[in-house]
């Protein structure tokens, strides 16, 4: 390999310096002597790989300047994002517009151009710039002047549909009881009315049943009921019911039928006994005389004896029993009566 032999030396001259020399200011004239550097083969290691030394290039400054400006910039964004973010009303930041280079070498500056708007002024209507030049206070207080308003109506709408609520409810528990009152009303009306006409029926019935069925004698006295105790009646009580009238008093049928009986029947004296188309008798006892015969059908009306004291009495009177069926133990003549509408 080759090697480069040394250069010869060249006489130093101080005023003949390279200008490209780096370094701020002019050349001192106490400075030196020089010597100037030749590289050799041994004093240069060649360069490989990617490690190289680039020339400075001009306009760092200018560079420098770009970055700054534009820092700037990312800086008040950051700062309206920030106060974005935090919910707090955008605060409008002017920027003046800056002298140019002309202005500061005393030259007469050029008109400016563009808005004098804030830039964070820009996009924001006239409403939102008013909100942001607000007090923070008074703007937490329309919020919570806004809150409480929302509160006060929602507080006023419960209040409203918790009172109609109640007022519907009077009304449904005021018709609900006006309804059941009405139907007990007319349930009692209803009642009343069914027994009245249950009476008028019974009335008419006994009213009918009156055209059908008559008292024995016309004129009159009571003077035995059914069941009453004693020594004068051979089963300790009273089996009939006694109607006190002159001897010879006619007796009438009370009702149709056939006679089925009619003779001396002992205790009883002369009876007669008439049995009704639904099987009931009629025994009429004491009499002093007997006008019908046996098998005979009579109305009602018909004369079938007369009145008197034959048997075991104290006195004239007409002895009637009343036995359903022809059972042997009788009933209540009174009631059996009363309920074909007759009143002894």
């Amino acid at each position: 390999m080759a090697s480069n032999p040394p250069a010869p030396a060249a006489p130093f001259v101080p005023s003949q310096r390279d200008n490209e020399t780096f370094g701020y200011g002019g050349y001192r004239t106490d400075e030196g002597p020089w010597e100037e550097w030749n590289p050799t083969e041994d004093s240069v290691r060649p360069n490989r790989g990617r490690h190289r030394v680039s020339k400075q290039r001009g306009g760092g400054l200018a560079r420098s300047s770009t970055v700054l400006g534009v820092g700037v910039i990312a800086a008040v964004g950051a700062g309206g994002m920030a106060s974005a973010n935090t919910g707090k009303p955008p605060v409008s930041i002017s920027v003046p517009d800056l002298p140019n280079v002309g202005s500061v070498f005393g030259e007469t500056p050029s008109p400016a151009k563009g808005s004098p708007t804030a830039l964070s002024s820009v996009g924001v209507t006239s409403s939102e710039t008013a909100q942001g030049t607000k007090d923070a206070g008074e703007v937490l207080r329309d919020r919570i002047m806004a809150q409480a308003e929302s509160q006060r109506v929602q507080v006023d709408s419960k209040v409203q549909y918790a009172t109609e609520a109640s007022l519907s409810k009077q009304v449904d528990d005021a018709a609900a009881k006006a309804e059941k009152a009405a139907a007990a009303k007319a349930a009692a009306a209803k009642k009343k009315a069914e027994a009245e006409a249950k009476k008028k029926a019974e009335a008419a019935k006994l009213a009918e049943l009156a055209t059908q069925y008559r008292l024995p004698v016309a004129s009159y006295t009571i003077t035995g009921t059914f069941g009453q105790a004693g020594s004068l009646w051979s089963s300790g009580y009273h089996t009939g019911l006694d109607f006190a009238a002159p001897t010879g008093t006619l007796i009438k049928a009370i009702h149709s039928g056939t006679v089925t009986e009619a003779g001396w029947a002992g205790s009883y004296g002369y009876r007669t006994i008439l049995t009704l188309d639904d099987g009931t008798e009629l025994w009429f006892c004491h009499q002093s005389s007997i006008g019908v015969s046996v098998g005979q059908k009579v109305a009602t009306g018909d004369v079938i004896g007369r009145v008197g004291a034959t048997g075991n009495v104290t006195g004239a009177h007409l002895h009637l029993e009343v036995h359903p069926g022809g059972q042997a133990d009788g009933i209540d003549p009174m009631a059996w009566l009363r309920s074909k509408g007759l009143t002894p």
